[in-house]
């Protein structure tokens, strides 16, 4: 029998049952209108459920705190009466009876003295916020789906508990070397000392050895430039990062030198994908096609002679007379675009893709879209660290043309690339 069969068929087996039929037909007799509410409601028979078996629960630990007290000498301690707490579960608020000693003594471990929300609850409110959600959308959510009333401070309290999760990922340890690095900003709205700000969120991406994809971090600043830049490597420097084989960015102002000074081997390239659209950008809806049309010559030549011979037939041509400031562009970042052409069509793929950091940035753009700004800059560090985890669960696997383009990174980088794969 192949491992396969053996999965499969384990996957289909039925689990055993927890509760006998007698139990549940015993239960459901109960009921005279056994429709869903008064099945499964948190009023109905799983509500009450789930409220006895909870307190049945935390009679027995009060039964086993006694008697270990009893077994230490100190018989004179008693059960006395319960007290009544209502706690949060994410389908609904459960009241409980906590049963009480007459000496205090007893801490439960089911429900804490001091714990108002269960288990799963936290994890509801965190799930919806990383989808975008305002504070005051889940407050109106959990109103409207479970009748829970909780202020805007709970909620705030439940995702600020999350900070201390994004500067640890944010310090974790990196991978010693990364293929390619792409580097990409944000923009967003960010209330700083009264006053509403725009802000970049910078966001370094990297290809790993193994072809995965994992973002490195995120860093959000008013202003950048080469002392800004320069704080970011030697902080990936720090993480463990010797060593990045192709740095791809879109012009961000003070890189070059900054990553020439921690990372003086790596080779710069200008982001292909965002000279397109930045050149798409200057024209109207109704020519962007045709020249998109014309651009292609470029950036597809086999050689970097012949990309320059096409961009200079691009800018001769009836477009690039039409666009003169596009083919003012491309010369501009000429220096950074040629090392392109260098690569071969296995490398160039793997630089040349949509869904490296647009896909990654369209999601973001996506869940903050709805947000007018944000309160401070750890609230959207919060944001965008969950919306990313999110994110990178979908990324299991390298794209289809890494395993070629393995090849051809060994060739062109020898040692700084096998060390990594060895």
């Amino acid at each position: 029998m192949t491992e396969a069969t053996v999965t499969k068929k384990s996957k289909n087996a039925k689990a055993p049952k927890l509760f006998p039929d007698e139990l549940i037909d015993q239960l459901l007799a109960q009921i005279q209108n056994k429709d869903a509410e008064s099945v499964l409601g948190e009023s109905g028979l799983a509500g009450q459920l789930k409220k006895q078996l909870a307190e049945r629960m935390l009679a027995a630990e009060l039964t086993h705190h006694l008697e270990s007290e009893a077994e230490q000498g100190k018989a004179s301690n008693h059960r006395n009466g319960t007290s009544r707490k209502t706690v949060l579960t994410p389908s609904g608020e459960l009241n409980l009876d906590i049963p009480r000693d007459r000496q205090a003594t007893f801490e439960p471990q089911l429900v804490g003295k001091y714990q108002r929300r269960l288990p799963g609850f936290d994890d509801h409110v965190i799930s919806m916020y990383a989808r975008g959600m305002s504070v005051r959308e889940i407050q109106g959510h959990l109103l409207e789906l479970y009748g829970l009333e909780v202020s805007p401070d709970l909620i705030s309290t439940v995702t600020d508990e999350v900070l201390a999760e994004v500067e640890q990922w944010q310090q974790r340890p990196l991978e010693a070397m990364y293929p390619i690095v792409y580097f990409d900003a944000l923009r967003l709205k960010i209330r700083d000392e009264g006053t509403v700000r725009n802000k970049a969120v910078y966001l370094a991406l990297g290809i790993r050895a193994d072809g995965r994809k994992e973002v490195l971090g995120l860093w959000i600043e008013q202003t950048e430039g080469a002392k800004f830049w320069l704080k970011v490597f030697n902080e990936l420097k720090n993480r463990g990062l010797h060593d990045i084989l192709i740095a791809v960015v879109d012009g961000l102002r003070g890189f070059p030198e900054a990553i020439e000074a921690v990372y003086p081997a790596a080779q710069i390239q200008t982001c292909i994908v965002h000279l397109i659209r930045n050149s798409l950008n200057l024209a109207s809806w109704k020519d962007r096609k045709p020249l998109a049309t014309a651009l292609k010559p470029i950036y597809q030549a086999a050689t970097a002679e012949a990309a320059e011979a096409a961009l200079q037939a691009f800018s001769q041509s009836e477009w690039g007379r039409k666009f003169p400031t596009v083919a003012a562009m491309w010369q501009r970042q000429w220096e950074q675009v040629i090392p392109f052409f260098a690569y071969p069509p296995e490398v160039r793929k793997i630089i040349y893709t949509t869904n490296a950091i647009e896909s990654m940035h369209m999601q973001l753009r996506k869940i903050v879209k709805n947000r007018g700004h944000f309160p401070s800059d750890e609230a959207a560090s919060k944001l965008l660290y969950l919306a990313l985890r999110n994110i990178e669960k979908d990324w299991k696997m390298p794209p289809i043309t890494w395993r070629q383009a393995v090849n051809q990174f060994a060739i062109l980088f020898g040692e700084r690339f096998t060390a990594a794969i060895s």
